[in-house]
């Protein structure tokens, strides 16, 4: 506990709350202004916080900042969130709201956010809004003139999708190397760029950081020779650059794009797989060493909830562990394990904080597929019911957007809305127009400028 000097008596309406400065120092801008400002309430034991300011808004803050992860589904109390996150600055609180955006409650945290000035949550709630737009259009129509307009300059998430190639030689021109974008108001796909020569998407890493794309790593031809460069195509310059790849040359590995950051997750080299891990910050193209994957692992299935990494570790025949990586600590933690005959995990996609895991059918069956759903703030198991066709390993290429699913073939490509107890199929558009494996990924392809942006935010919180 505390020290009695360390505590203050926070009074919000008729509450009373007993909180330890320095955790308000630590997570509200407001309190650490406060403390350090040597005025006469930085020293009192009792503070009453008015304004409007209400109790269970102080109180979920409160949670926040000790690491929880409450759940809020009452509109009031989202607003009342909102509003303490507003009045004490407590980004944590902010970044938890921008989490829970879900289609329920997406009107209602862009409303408070303008109300508030919350430009974070705004940004948020209108880019949720433009990427289910297909869905929320007739709500949207209700929004005021400004933010209807905000919500249509930005740019949706499109799916992307490359196939698998080996570097190829620079006096051939190789249509097949190319990058191909959804265009899902006509349902097919468009050309978006080509592959840099150099470039191998075989066995390689493919992830998304910072809306651009990563390519590290691979091999080239049958002598499996690993590719020690990395590529990023930035959407903004329709350019690509290169830089090191990872210090452990590594192929078929787990790549996991992470704010700012690109992590490598095991793999395989010289015919073994390895355990091996390494982290790589975007803006210097360093790669370090982390702490290894639990065990050695190869071609691991792997997403990110909640600002959280996770990787299905599979232990033959029936078992798949789900470890957790956490950066600021730099370590495993096995969250849950997964037991069912015959089956492991081949692709997990996350969708608020749930994880589904993508499994072959019963005896080893990988045109119908499984899906169990892990929910990580519950600790809980749920099997979709039914199986999902997987012909041609569309699922095992899904991507999330919103409340939809993306899965991909040569033959169709297929939307699911991701609903309480299973996936329902919604759209179905043109397949992939290429052969072989797919890379899939969500990237925002650009439609107006950056000043455009910033002017209509301005014109907006003014």
């Amino acid at each position: 506990l505390a020290r009695l000097t360390d505590c203050l008596r926070v009074r919000v309406e008729s509450s009373v709350f007993t909180v330890d400065k320095a955790l308000l120092s630590q997570n509200s801008e407001y309190f650490r202004a406060l403390f350090r400002s040597g005025m006469r309430e930085s020293h009192q034991n009792e503070l009453h916080l008015q304004g409007g300011l209400k109790a269970r808004g102080f109180l979920i803050a409160l949670a926040i900042s000790r690491g929880e992860q409450p759940s809020m589904s009452d509109p009031d109390e989202i607003v009342e969130a909102a509003e303490c996150a507003a009045f004490l600055q407590v980004e944590a609180l902010i970044q938890h709201l921008i989490d829970i955006l879900d289609t329920d409650n997406c009107f209602l945290l862009y409303h408070t956010a303008a109300v508030f000035g919350l430009w974070r949550l705004f940004h948020s709630a209108a880019l949720f809004i433009r990427d289910a737009f297909h869905d929320l259009q007739e709500a949207a129509d209700f929004l005021p003139e400004e933010m209807l307009c905000y919500v249509e300059s930005l740019s949706p998430a499109s799916f992307i999708a490359l196939g698998t190639h080996t570097p190829s030689m620079k006096i051939l021109q190789d249509s097949f190397r190319t990058v191909w974008s959804l265009n899902e108001e006509e349902g097919e796909w468009r050309f978006l760029t080509d592959l840099p020569v150099d470039a191998s998407t075989s066995m390689a890493g493919v992830a998304v950081v910072d809306n651009r794309l990563y390519v590290v790593g691979g091999v080239r031809g049958v002598s499996m020779e690993t590719v020690d460069f990395s590529f990023c195509y930035d959407v903004l310059s329709n350019s690509w650059s290169m830089f090191d790849g990872p210090q452990q040359p590594r192929y078929n590995f787990t790549l996991v794009g992470h704010e700012g950051h690109l992590y490598a997750f095991g793999g395989e080299y010289d015919k073994r797989i390895i355990s091996s891990s390494e982290v790589c910050d975007v803006s210097t193209h360093e790669w370090t060493f982390v702490k290894h994957a639990p065990r050695p692992v190869a071609g691991a299935a792997s997403t990110v909830a909640r600002r959280r990494i996770f990787v299905c570790f599979w232990k033959p025949p029936d078992t798949t562990d789900i470890y957790e990586y956490v950066p600021v600590k730099d370590e495993w933690i096995l969250i849950t394990t997964m037991i069912r005959p015959q089956s492991y995990g081949h692709c997990m996609v996350a969708h608020g904080d749930k994880l589904y895991v993508m499994r072959n059918g019963p005896s080893d069956d990988f045109l119908r597929c499984l899906i169990d759903c892990y929910n990580i703030t519950t600790g809980q198991w749920m099997s979709l019911p039914g199986h999902y066709v997987n012909s041609k390993g569309a699922l095992f290429t899904a991507m999330v957007r919103g409340d939809s699913a993306f899965t991909v073939n040569r033959s169709l490509t297929l939307e699911y809305q991701i609903c309480k107890d299973k996936w329902k199929p919604q759209r179905q558009m043109t397949g992939f127009p290429k052969n072989g494996s797919l890379w899939t990924c969500i990237l925002r392809l650009p439609r107006i400028t950056d000043s455009d942006v910033v002017n209509m935010t301005m014109t907006l919180f003014m």
